[in-house]
């Protein structure tokens, strides 16, 4: 890693291209126009300044999206310093205007190595975060497992992901989270929208943008039904897709079943599926023995945080060295004369082989990041080191500015029916 200071001019950062710069500002721009809530918020942050003397240390997606969620911080007085949260995810000609045009020291290059990525990361670490920004948890997990001395100066975090959720509640069952985490992710505008809308499509974006598969009839298995996993298969069957549901909680498989969709087991679906897509949080749900009955030709594809969904060391293995890329972010193994193909390294697909979310939903998820690291600043003495959903009252605010935003208006109730729904005495 190549770190650059100017100073007195850029903010430390290692990105690919400065020159690209202005690039980037025309393509955070134009996702601003889709993000009304976060501006709203950025307003009243620039006057208010609720995050003055704070550094956040952020390990996030860097996309235009992101960029206005930095600019919304540092407009609340926030010192900021972003890295990538996947290799695969950053927009190069955002994180080049991150840094030229917004002075935010950004750590970030698409298809960065591992090593690369953690530099990354420990130069996040290196500033001394006192708010943490989290996706996938991979810097809240650095510094406890490798810098526990300065958990104890970490006032609090914010977490994004479904993945990194489930890591932080571990952390939090063994007693070994330090700090108070708000699961971002779990507000109902987050999941709700961002996690099935967003995702559903812009998986969907992702896979054609890369194979120019036709989806209309074809066999699709999708390996999770959480919120990610109904959008995705709702989109799919929007687009005339034969879809499949692999699940291992009941209550979701025979949700997946009366939602219209077949349900099997991962044996049955790995023989009839034409493409396969993971969404589970969990590891290795596609492995040696599915691979070998998969037909030729098979795509596969994760829309998890994480690429240890599919073990794609079996599958390297398999191919002992027959793998070529047929296409930009496709790669072919050949495996004995069959073919699967795997899609954007087996790394989320919507960033990997595409720009994720649209805008106008990363505008609910980046409201709550935003006013949940507000709502850390203030109120962190009076929370535990646990995982935190983000307060009702906040996502009431998200929906309210972002219904405003869409011109739409709510009845309020009568007085009446008020005091009707606030009594016990009423009866048939």
């Amino acid at each position: 890693m190549t770190v650059t200071q100017r100073p007195g001019a850029l903010p430390t950062h290692d990105v690919t291209d400065l020159g690209r710069a202005a690039e980037g500002v025309k393509r955070i721009e134009w996702a601003e126009r889709e993000m009304p809530v976060l501006r709203l918020i950025r307003e009243r942050f620039a006057a208010e300044r609720p995050l003055a003397g704070l550094r956040i240390g952020a390990c996030l997606h860097v996309t235009s999206e992101t960029a206005n969620l930095m600019r919304t911080l540092r407009a609340a007085g926030a010192e900021v310093i972003l890295a990538a949260s996947n290799p695969l995810s950053t927009q190069d000609d955002v994180a080049a205007a991150l840094v030229a045009e917004y002075g935010i020291s950004t750590y970030a290059r698409r298809g960065e190595d591992r090593d690369t990525y953690y530099q990354h990361l420990n130069a996040v670490a290196d500033t001394l975060p006192q708010l943490t920004m989290d996706d996938g948890c991979d810097l809240v997990s650095l510094l406890h497992q490798e810098r526990p001395e300065q958990v104890k100066i970490v006032l609090a975090g914010t977490e994004e992901t479904t993945t990194g959720v489930i890591r932080l509640r571990a952390m939090a069952a063994d007693g070994a989270l330090g700090y108070p985490v708000i699961a971002v992710n779990e507000a109902l505008t987050k999941h709700l929208f961002d996690n099935r809308y967003g995702t559903g499509q812009s998986t969907v974006d992702g896979i054609v943008r890369a194979t120019n598969l036709l989806i209309a009839g074809r066999n699709v298995v999708i390996a999770g039904y959480g919120w990610v996993g109904r959008g995705i298969a709702s989109r799919m069957h929007g687009h005339g897709a034969h879809v499949a549901v692999i699940e291992v909680d009941p209550v979701r498989a025979l949700e997946a079943l009366m939602d219209g969709y077949q349900v099997m087991t991962v044996g049955r679906a790995a023989g009839w599926g034409d493409l396969f897509i993971t969404a589970t949080g969990n590891i290795n749900v596609f492995r040696r023995e599915h691979f070998e009955a998969m037909k030729d030709g098979a795509v596969l594809a994760n829309s998890g945080h994480f690429d240890a969904e599919l073990d794609l060391a079996a599958l390297r293995a398999m191919a002992e060295g027959h793998v070529r890329e047929v296409r930009p972010n496709v790669q072919e193994f050949d495996i004995g004369g069959k073919r699967l193909h795997l899609v954007a390294e087996g790394r989320l697909v919507n960033l990997g082989a595409a720009e994720g979310h649209p805008a106008a939903v990363m505008d609910m998820s980046f409201a709550n990041q935003a006013l949940a690291a507000e709502y850390a600043a203030k109120h962190h003495g009076q929370l535990e080191p646990q995982v935190y959903v983000v307060p009702e009252a906040i996502d009431a605010e998200v929906a309210r500015l972002k219904l405003a935003a869409m011109g739409i208006t709510l009845d309020a109730m009568t007085p009446e029916q008020a005091a009707y729904v606030a009594s016990w005495r009423h009866g048939t």
